[in-house]
Order: C-alpha cells, then structure tokens, then sequence
C-alpha cells in the first residue's frame, strides 16, 4: 500500500517509483477545494499515484487540475493515461508543451533515441491529451484552487524551454520541476540536504538557469517542492549548491572538450560523465559518505543525462 506522506499545509507527497526506485519522483496533491495534482512522473507509475489517492480517500472525479511542470516523460509521460480516469480534469502546461501533450510523436521518439529498447518498460504507454481538456499558463498567470491558496506560475527556462514553475501562496513555496535540480533526501541522514543541477538535453542552458534560480531567489519562498525528489525548508542553502555545482558541471564539459575535440559525441559524453562522478563521489566521500552508499543509484542514472545536455550545449 502507498501511504502518501504529509508535509503540512494541505500538501500530500505520494511516491510513485519511477525507474522502479524509491525518494525518485513524487506527485504533490493540493487538497483545496478544487484538488490539484502536481508532476505525474511516467505511465508505469500512474498505478503508485492512483494507490496513493485512494488511500487520501480522493475521488478521481474529485481532481480538477492535473499540473505538469515541463514535458520531460519522467514528469508528463503518464498525464494522458492519468487523465482518462479523472473525467473532470484539466491538465496545465507551459504553452511551449502544449502541442507535444496532444500529439506526443516526438517526444517519443526523443525518448527511444535516449533510451532504446528500455523504452516500453520505463515510459509506455504515451497517451496524447484531448486538445480541449488542456489549459496553458503564461508567465505570472494565476490559478485559484481555494479562498486561501493561489497558484502563480513563472516561466523558469535553463532546464528546459517549456518549463514553469509554481509558486503556492498558501505555503510561500514553490514547485520547481527541475529548474533548481535534483534533490537527494539519501543525504539527509548525514546532516546535510544535497542537490545537483538537471543538465539534460537539448534545451539546458546554464544562463537562463541561472536567471531562472535568480527570479525564484526574490520570492523569497519559505520552501521548495522538488520534482526529484520532496521537500526543502532551506531554499537559500539550496540555491547556493545549484550555484557552485553549475559553472564546476559547465567547466567539467569545456574541459573534455578541449581536451578531445576529435571525439564523437558519444565518446564526449562518457569521459564527461565519468569526470562528473569522480566530482560528485570526493564531495560526497568528504561527507562521509561511502562507495556504496544507495544515494549513487541515482546519482549514476543522473550523470549520463546531465553530461549529454552539457556536451549538446557546448557542441552548439
């Protein structure tokens, strides 16, 4: 049984395994008069969300809005299948998304050529989204779910083109998909909370991410609902490991580069990947955390992507 965890303020976390991993990716349900749900992660996961609602004793006819914060499949892969069961929902995406919900071809095929023949097993299937069950928000648009709590959405580029993020008046936080990284809550248990940037291709952009985390920074929130994976209370402590991560993950790829210009894009790739993890392994060491630490499940998944989007970057 999923039992969705309670982070205060009407915010229920359900964890829903994505890549068959637990503390990955979760959904945020909003238990407001007009019950929103945050992040769907992909279709394999639907059945954990579903379990999870059922358990807050929610009606699927009870969802208004389903919210995703890019189009990314390990954020929106499942929203078209999760749709079909709330018949009273609508989704909300960045505009830049919407065309890619209702006719998600390309997504797919971004996902194969990433993924291969891990495809079916990690993502399907991809279902596109009625035209008109969809709402797109611009930038500072508003949506109010109760008398007490307003959703304001940010268009938050760096991560991705089509990537928002939303700010929740009611708990002064904010939901930030994967504009200011991945969160390891593993490392909590040592004292210390950590993430890394989300680099990924092929729209990360170090600049607009970094504009991005400025815009965010003067909310002045109180806490931030990370897609991977829960909740901070330290914004100001995060914001200030995204900077120090970002230009060190930047520099890593202009160096592998330089260093092999002659090398395929593959080949880039991996000596990136491999100069990141050694980065990443001698901070963490430094915190004393070792070798075999379950932290580096996810750290090994995350590397390989953050490298490609960085490489493709700098290749451009």
């Amino acid at each position: 049984m999923i039992f969705p965890k309670d982070l205060g303020e009407n915010v229920q976390l359900i964890e829903l395994f994505d890549l068959g991993m637990e503390q990955r990716t979760g959904s945020y349900v909003l238990l407001e008069d007009e019950i929103t749900v945050i992040e769907t992660s992909a279709s394999p996961s639907i059945a954990y969300l579903l379990e999870g609602l059922e358990y807050l004793n929610i009606s699927l006819a009870e969802i208004k809005y389903i919210v995703v914060t890019h189009i990314h499949l390990d954020h929106a892969g499942g929203v078209g299948l999760l749709l079909e069961k709330c018949p009273n929902a609508k989704v909300i995406v960045h505009p830049r998304g919407k065309r890619h919900l209702i006719d998600p071809t390309r997504l797919i095929a971004g996902a194969k050529a990433v993924y291969g023949n891990q495809f079916n097993r990690l993502f399907d299937p991809i279902l596109p989204v009625p035209e008109e069950r969809l709402l797109t928000k611009e930038d500072g648009d508003i949506l109010q779910i109760s008398n007490n709590r307003t959703l304001t959405f940010f268009d938050t580029p760096g991560h991705a083109k089509h990537h928002f993020s939303i700010y929740d008046s009611y708990s002064n936080g904010i939901f930030t998909g994967d504009t200011i990284g991945v969160y390891y809550p593993y490392t909590k248990a040592y004292g210390f909370e950590f993430v890394l940037p989300s680099t990924s291709p092929n729209q990360f952009d170090p600049n607009a991410m970094l504009e991005s985390i400025n815009r965010i920074e003067r909310l002045n929130m109180a806490k931030i609902y990370f897609g991977h994976y829960g909740k901070s209370d330290n914004p100001s402590y995060i914001i200030e490991q995204i900077r120090y991560w970002l230009p060190k993950f930047v520099e890593a790829g202009e160096k592998v580069i330089e260093a092999n210009p002659s090398e395929s894009f593959e080949a880039k790739t991996a000596l990136l990947t491999d100069k990141l993890n050694k980065m990443v392994r001698a901070f963490l060491k430094d915190k004393g955390i070792d070798d075999s630490h379950n932290v580096y499940k996810h750290i090994q998944i995350d590397m390989p992507i953050c490298s490609m989007g960085i490489v493709d970057y700098l290749s451009k």
